[in-house]
């Protein structure tokens, strides 16, 4: 993914899931979420994240437990509260993915975890 980490980052944890036709790369640490949010920025966002909100039941069940952030032992970010979400302008990233994907999830006061997830 070409990504560097955050000052003060940490539970790095990263995966990719090799597919058929497309590859996905995840990515996700835990950083104060005053360099979260400064890490998002230098990302450049299409869009301001928006709030997400989780989804419920059925949908749940249909991502699996080896899948996507599970992977990774991770709870997924479609599913948790109070995250924002959005795509990063492909023509700014340097790693020359197909797609980029962020999500931030606020832990407590004063921590965030970041989620990266890539299609090459």
């Amino acid at each position: 993914m070409e990504i560097t980490l955050p000052a003060g980052a940490t539970d790095a944890r990263a995966a990719v899931l090799r597919g058929w036709q497309d590859d996905v790369l995840m990515l996700a640490f835990t950083v104060p979420t005053e360099r979260a949010d400064a890490f998002v920025e230098g990302l450049s966002p299409e869009r301001e994240l928006k709030p997400k909100l989780p989804l419920k039941g059925a949908e749940t069940k249909s991502s699996g437990d080896s899948t996507g952030f599970a992977h990774l032992g991770l709870p997924e970010p479609d599913t948790l509260k109070d995250v924002r979400a959005g795509w990063v302008c492909l023509d700014c990233n340097k790693a020359h993915l197909d797609s980029l994907e962020v999500a931030v999830h606020r832990l407590d006061d004063r921590n965030s975890r970041v989620y990266l997830s890539g299609t090459d």
